[in-house]
This record gives structure tokens, C-alpha cells and sequence, in this order.
């Protein structure tokens, strides 16, 4: 099966990260939820009524989960990129096609607002250079491949040995979609 390895499959909501993590897993990956690592560590918090959501202290449980020795694992949550692992996959997706898969989901307005505007933003690649993590990221435009795509771009980079550099290293070449908007 290859090398043994835990990857971040991480992304704004609604970007495809439980659809490639299934997929993955059809492969022999085993997969891990974030929200379910969260519960089982005692680091997820009460139902916000107001958005639907619980929050994950992902600090805490970054101190409470050892990761798994052998084998190959995906972390799928939008914040397991925070957790000690050995890659992250970071699935990007264009604020349009976000938007309506948010509402598809049935996210009220404000919800999918902040979503989109958070992906916009590139709010994930900004948290890994805020907190300074050097893991490999291999980043891909999830709403512009298939699935079966995605899984051959990730099982190429892990049999590559996960050779590319860490966030702050391919800043540069980071999706940009606020640049995009602006042509």
C-alpha cells in the first residue's frame, strides 16, 4: 500500500473534502472526522443556535489526539490542517459554485455570506501562515476536477513522498480568487 502518512483534508465548507475523503477511502485510506476526533476528546462545544454549528477548541484537541502509527489517514474537517499530521490537502472551490452548494446544503444567508467571503479571502491559507505551519499543502481547485482527479493528484503526491513545499514557501503560486474578480 505504500508509505504510512496522515493528511489534513481541509477547505472551506462545501468544497468536496468529505466526497474526496470517500473516495480516498475506497483506496484503502482510513478516515478520521475532524468533528468526530473532536467529540471523542472532549473538545466540541454546544450547538451555536444561531449559525447550527458546534465549535471544535482544535487547540485543545491538538494537544489531546496522538496520530495514528501505521497505515494511510485523512483528518476531513475544516480545521485539521491546525493538528500535527504529516500533509495537508487544502481544497479550494470558486465562490460561485461555493455559494450554491452552501445553499443547496440549505445554509441561510449569512452563513453561506461568510463562507464565501471566508474562501474569497483565502482564509485557510491564511491560518497556516498565521500559525506558521510547515507541513507539505498540496492545494487544488476542487470545483474545476472531477473526484477520481482529485484522488489521482493526491495519491500521486503521497507516492511522490509529499514533495512541495510548505505554505509559506508556495505563497506565490496560491488560488487567488480575489484576483480573479477584479479582471
Amino acid at each position: 500500500m505504500g508509505r504510512s502518512c496522515v493528511l489534513a483534508v481541509s477547505g472551506t465548507p462545501g468544497v468536496g473534502k468529505t466526497r474526496l475523503c470517500a473516495e480516498m477511502a475506497l483506496n484503502g485510506w482510513k478516515v478520521l472526522s475532524l468533528a468526530d476526533l473532536a467529540k471523542e476528546h472532549g473538545c466540541l462545544g454546544s450547538v451555536d443556535e444561531e449559525d447550527g454549528a458546534a465549535p471544535i477548541d482544535v487547540h485543545q484537541l491538538a494537544d489531546a489526539w496522538t496520530p495514528p502509527g501505521e497505515g494511510r489517514w485523512l483528518v476531513d474537517g475544516h480545521l485539521s490542517h491546525l493538528l500535527d499530521l504529516d500533509g495537508i490537502v487544502l481544497l479550494r472551490c470558486s465562490p460561485a459554485l461555493l455559494e450554491q452548494r452552501l445553499f443547496e446544503r440549505g445554509y441561510s444567508t449569512d452563513k453561506v455570506r461568510a463562507n464565501v467571503e471566508w474562501e474569497m479571502v483565502a482564509g485557510h491559507r491564511s491560518e497556516l501562515m498565521e500559525f506558521e505551519i510547515e507541513y507539505p499543502l498540496l492545494e487544488l481547485d476542487a470545483g474545476a476536477m472531477s473526484t477520481s482527479e482529485l484522488v489521482k493528484r493526491v495519491s500521486a503526491w503521497v507516492e511522490g513522498g509529499l514533495d512541495s513545499p510548505s505554505p509559506g514557501g508556495q505563497a506565490n503560486a496560491a488560488i487567488d480568487w480575489l484576483s480573479e474578480t477584479s479582471d
